[in-house]
């Protein structure tokens, strides 16, 4: 059975953790390293994580009986009253394909629906593959970002949005 965790900062190091497990094997693929490594330290930095959750960013961590399964954060209300921002969203490679990400989806969905947010939203790299999975689970294309992040390097991302 999955659980889900609310995540604290003491659970920080853990997402961290998890997210060097999952970060680099979604995106080495599809990007060159060095704007990997760059986004992986822009944002699982221990100082970056604990100012994302200092600024609204709420965190989950997902188990079962075998060990943890991924994490996701999201925004309740994020830059406008009604939408929850779901911000990041990982499966470890050992749990894909098995429900995990949809469950997580759901549940992210369920808190926003009993917070009054009517649409859920997140941005996903233009070439990656999971845009299939989150049109399967209701999400489309609303616009295309251009996001400078630092160091020459750009994020192309699409917007998607799923009512809820």
């Amino acid at each position: 059975m999955i659980e889900f965790i609310e995540a604290t900062t003491q659970d920080l190091p853990l997402i961290r953790q998890l997210a060097e497990q999952t970060f680099h094997v979604t995106y080495l693929p599809l990007q060159p390293k060095e704007k990997v490594d760059y986004l992986f330290g822009m944002m699982y930095s221990p100082s970056s994580l604990m100012n994302q959750m200092k600024g609204g960013q709420q965190f989950i961590i997902t188990k079962d009986e075998t060990g943890y399964l991924g994490y996701a954060s999201y925004e309740i209300n994020c830059k406008k009253a009604g939408l929850t921002k779901i911000h990041k969203i990982y499966v470890l490679p050992n749990a894909q394909g098995k429900g995990v990400g949809k469950k997580l989806i759901n549940k992210i969905a369920a808190i926003a629906f009993q917070n009054k947010n009517q649409t859920l939203a997140l941005n996903v790299y233009r070439k990656n593959p999971a845009i299939e999975f989150y049109q399967k689970l209701g999400f489309t294309i609303v616009e295309e970002v251009d996001i400078d992040v630092g160091s020459g390097f750009v994020m192309t991302d699409y917007v998607m949005e799923k009512a809820i």
